[in-house]
């Protein structure tokens, strides 16, 4: 005989998987929509503010949409800032999912940076492992110096805000200290480090395309993998759900089973990880050697990325992207026409608010989903007491 209730099970379980997988579309879709018109209107108010301010702000708007792709060598500077952004814009979004705001991937990616340059320069690797051994060391590194404020957090409670700001202070003097005394050459009148072998340098995209792209490189590769790889670890991993749990509802979460502190000190590391790879292609890739003021705030700038993708892994490229694009037109508007580059600040400042406006809203949301369920679930204790004093009334 068939078993029928088998049958129906499965063909649950399966309806089940199709409504999940469309819900999960559906999301996807809301974000894109929702950024792209963060997106629209902070060019928008941004090409308000040039027309109030600028002699020229049709030339200038102009420079600014148009500049990065105007030249092949401003094509290759637009690729290469937008490598570091990506990187560090997948990084935090991990641990912003557990609702953790860690500002941490500036240390990260200085930690990254010093420790693939140290291991380049003194550890002598053939080709190819001149990239991948000092490429693991500097992870390594990273996720071990974004450990303890993720430790920080599960286990003493502490801000985390607070303790990834000051992580960020130790290791920026920290590298300030090693490259001033310890790695400049001597007699070098410039603080830097001396280059690093040429086995240890990401091939240039110059190089390989035979044309004027600048310092991009095959670091693009690498982020192609992180992200790749970020999505999977958040969507379709054990460790992902249960992030996402701790983002919609820690306590549930910690109810549920969900072993909440490794999850949350995972989450900062995993992140360091990631942001350090920015680091090494900042040095390996970049520069080739350590320079002071290395990260120029990068860091920072990730964070919004990170935002304005919503920490979808699959957006962050695209904010990442655009975002760069920002950055290298505001600096071509600046040179080419009336208008200083201030104007794209005001535009980062606007996309900025709406997507902190985008989270005072979803708060508002849940807080109000929370205290209905309260007032229902005291709603149903009062009318469960309210029974048997009835019944008490009766009997006496």
């Amino acid at each position: 005989m068939v078993d029928t209730s088998a049958i129906t099970l499965s063909e649950n379980r399966a309806v089940e998987r199709a409504r999940i997988r469309k819900e999960r579309v559906r999301s996807s879709l809301i974000d894109l929509i929702v950024t792209l018109g963060t997106i629209m209107i902070a060019l928008l108010i941004g090409f308000i503010v040039t027309l109030a301010v600028g002699k020229e702000p049709i030339k200038a708007y102009t420079a600014l949409l148009t500049g990065p792709l105007s030249q092949v060598n401003r094509l290759g500077n637009w690729i290469q800032d937008a490598t570091t952004l990506i990187l560090i814009g997948l990084s935090v979004s991990i641990a912003f999912q557990a609702r953790q705001f860690n500002l941490g991937a500036e240390g990260s990616l200085l930690v990254g940076a010093l420790t693939a340059a140290v291991v380049a320069l003194y550890v002598p690797l053939p080709p190819v492992l001149g990239i991948v051994v000092p490429l693991l060391a500097a992870m390594t590194a990273g996720f071990l110096v974004a450990l303890i404020p993720g430790w920080m957090k599960a286990y003493l409670n502490a801000n985390e805000v607070v303790s990834t700001l000051m992580i960020n202070a130790i290791i920026a003097n920290l590298y300030q200290y090693l490259l001033i005394n310890f790695l400049t050459p001597e007699g070098d009148n410039v603080r830097r480090s001396a280059l690093l072998p040429a086995t240890s340098a990401f091939p240039l995209l110059a190089d390989i395309f035979n044309a004027n792209l600048g310092r991009a490189n095959l670091a693009i590769v690498l982020v192609l993998i992180a992200v790749i790889a970020v999505w999977v670890l958040m969507r379709r991993t054990s460790f992902g759900y249960e992030v996402r749990m701790i983002g919609a509802n820690e306590k549930f979460a910690r109810y549920g089973g969900i072993n909440t502190r490794r999850v949350i000190m995972l989450s900062f590391a995993i992140g360091g990880a990631v942001a350090a790879i920015g680091g090494v292609h900042l040095a390996l890739g970049v520069h080739n050697r350590l320079i002071l003021g290395i990260s120029a705030g990068l860091g920072f700038e990730g964070i919004v990325v990170a935002m304005l993708a919503r920490n979808n892994p699959l957006l962050v490229p695209i904010t990442g992207l655009f975002y760069s694009y920002l950055r290298i037109g505001g600096d071509i508007m600046e040179r080419t026409a009336s208008v200083g580059a201030e104007i794209v600040q005001v535009i980062q400042a606007v996309i900025i608010l709406l997507i902190t406006a985008q989270f005072v809203i979803e708060f508002v949301r849940a807080r109000r989903n929370t205290s209905g369920t309260s007032s229902s679930r005291t709603a149903a204790v009062s009318d469960a007491t309210a029974v048997p004093s009835e019944q008490s009334r009766r009997n006496i």
